[in-house]
Order: C-alpha cells, then sequence, then structure tokens
C-alpha cells in the first residue's frame, strides 16, 4: 500500500510542496518566542511547555478522530509502540532540556544552540542510521546557516561568562529533536498524520507533566497564561507539526530538520515588530547568512528530488 493512501495532505497545504509545508512549520515555531513574552511571569516555562505538549495532544486526538471518520475501516496494523514512545520521549526532552537550557543561556543563545545544532545532529543521524550522507551543497548550506544564527544570537546577548550547563541542555535540545524527526519520518510515511502524532504528543504530554510538577512547583495559570498556551500548543505545537510531518514524507529528515533554521526569521522579525527590541546591526548579517545557507540546503534538496 503506498503511502499517499494514509496521508492527511489536504489539497491546500500540499500544493505547497514538502519545502513549503517545512518552511511554513518554521515561521509558526518561530512565534513561539513572541507568545511566550506575553505569558504571565508567574507561569513557570516548565509548565509552559508541559502544558503546550497537552494541547497538542488534544489537537491531533480531535484531528484524527474526525480524519478517521471519513475512512472505511482497513485491516489493523500492528501500532509500533516503541517507536512512538521513542518520538514521544524526544519531544519531551526536547522541550524540557530547551526550556531550561533557555533560561539559563538567554533566548537569543540557547535558541541558536538548539536549533543550530539540530541540523547537524540530523545529518550525522542520517549518515550512520540510514546510510545516507547528505550532500557537500547540504553541508555547506546547513554550516552557513547555524554561522548565521550564531552571529544573531551573540549580537542580542550581552553575557560575559558562558553558561556551558545550559549549553549542554541547548545541545541536548537539538539532538533530541533531530533525532524524533528520523523516526517520526518513518512512522509517518506508514500510517496517517494525525493518528501518529496524536500518540506521540499523548507520551510526550504524560511525560512531561510529572516533570513539570516538580521542576515547575504547583501550577498557577490565569485567563492570559490559558490564552498563550493555548495558542502555543495548537498553532505553533499542533499545526506547525502538522505540516512539519506531512513535508516529511518528501524530504530526507535532516533536510527537515535543515529548514528549521526559518524559524530564527521570523523570531528575529517578530521581536522587532512586535516586542520592540533592536538588535546590533551585524546581526543582519547573520540573517543573511540564515537565508543563504536556507536557500543552499532547498537548491541541495530539489537537486536530490530530481526537480531541477
Amino acid at each position: 500500500m503506498s503511502a499517499s493512501t494514509h496521508s492527511f495532505a489536504p489539497s491546500g497545504p500540499s500544493s505547497l510542496g514538502p519545502v513549503g509545508l517545512v518552511l511554513v512549520a518554521a515561521m509558526l515555531w518561530g512565534t513561539t518566542g513572541t507568545a511566550q513574552h506575553f505569558a504571565p511571569a508567574q507561569l513557570s516555562p516548565y509548565w509552559i511547555g508541559a502544558l503546550r505538549m497537552v494541547m497538542a495532544a488534544l489537537f491531533f486526538i480531535a484531528l484524527a478522530l474526525v480524519m478517521d471518520r471519513g475512512h472505511t475501516q482497513r485491516a489493523p496494523q500492528a501500532t509500533p509502540w516503541g517507536r512512538i514512545l521513542f518520538c514521544g520521549s524526544c519531544m519531551a526532552v526536547y522541550n524540557l532540556s530547551f526550556f531550561a537550557g533557555v533560561k539559563a543561556c538567554g533566548v537569543a543563545l540557547g535558541t541558536a544552540l538548539a536549533i543550530g545544532s539540530g541540523p547537524i545532529w540530523a545529518g550525522l543521524m542520517q549518515a550512520v542510521v540510514q546510510k545516507r550522507m547528505p550532500g557537500l551543497q547540504w553541508w555547506l548550506g546547513t554550516c552557513i546557516g547555524v554561522s548565521g544564527g550564531i552571529v544573531m544570537a551573540l549580537a542580542a546577548t550581552d553575557q560575559q561568562d558562558l553558561p556551558w550547563a545550559g549549553m549542554a541542555l541547548c545541545l541536548l535540545a537539538g539532538l533530541s529533536y533531530a533525532a524524533y524527526a528520523l523516526v517520526n519520518q518513518a512512522l509517518v510515511v506508514q500510517a496517517r498524520v494525525a493518528s501518529v502524532n496524536a500518540r506521540v504528543f499523548v507520551c510526550s504530554a504524560l511525560l512531561s507533566l510529572p516533570v513539570a510538577a516538580w521542576l515547575g512547583g504547583p501550577l498557577q495559570v490565569s485567563a492570559s497564561g490559558w490564552a498563550v498556551v493555548t495558542y502555543l500548543g495548537i498553532v505553533a505545537t499542533g499545526m506547525a507539526y502538522l505540516l512539519f510531518s506531512i513535508g516529511l514524507r518528501g524530504m530526507s529528515a535532516a533536510t527537515g530538520v535543515a529548514l528549521s533554521k526559518a524559524e530564527p526569521i521570523t523570531a528575529f522579525a517578530l521581536s522587532i515588530l512586535i516586542v520592540g527590541e533592536r538588535p546590533a546591526w551585524w546581526s543582519v548579517l547573520g540573517l543573511l547568512a540564515v537565508i543563504g545557507g536556507l536557500w543552499l540546503v532547498v537548491s541541495a534538496e530539489r537537486k536530490a528530488a530530481g526537480k531541477i
């Protein structure tokens, strides 16, 4: 049975193509920092991360129920619970280590390390696990994009001493995200995207909640806090990972992770337009490097797919 039989890819989103879908997902992820900026101070970042997983799980459960209603019953297939639990664990580790790392490093440096290290981890894991080493142009674009992200981070931070523990957590977040993408790609090719992600995010939520209760203390959420968490869970996570998973069906996992470098471009623009930040002038050079690196990665993916 072909992969397209199981896909949830409406005609609108699918018309963007795999690269377009992943880029839109990355743009949605890029709104996360701005949304968190409006979260109440008393709401722990660990609770924000855990509740975001809960909201995303509810989104995918509802979506799976709606989509399954329109499909005829097929012979039941064995659910790959091992891979689903692995992906859920990766999402939980990514979520919690990212927030903890960003708290220690600051938003700019922490995000650059987590998002920037992801493509490198993904490329190495794809070469080892799938025996598929990305090409030279892919590595060139990835390294240029990562370097640009680091320049943007350095332009926005004034820390004198490097927080090594926080940096290690951010690198762990990048590793977890890359591992999730690699395994999730195999899952979404074999089953419906909504059903797979519903199981993955339920596992992630169940793993994240006890940790949030332990590290974040008692839950204190106001109406504005629920609004932020709902947006993060449904839009910046649920819809974003829906588009990301569909896009992964048409590209390598390493390229999907590399295209997430579009996230800091969105975050950079929103920090200026909405938050009112005024970064150093040389952060624009980093932004241009990120855009140039993305262009090289996209070109490499199209060549690999035989589109040009």
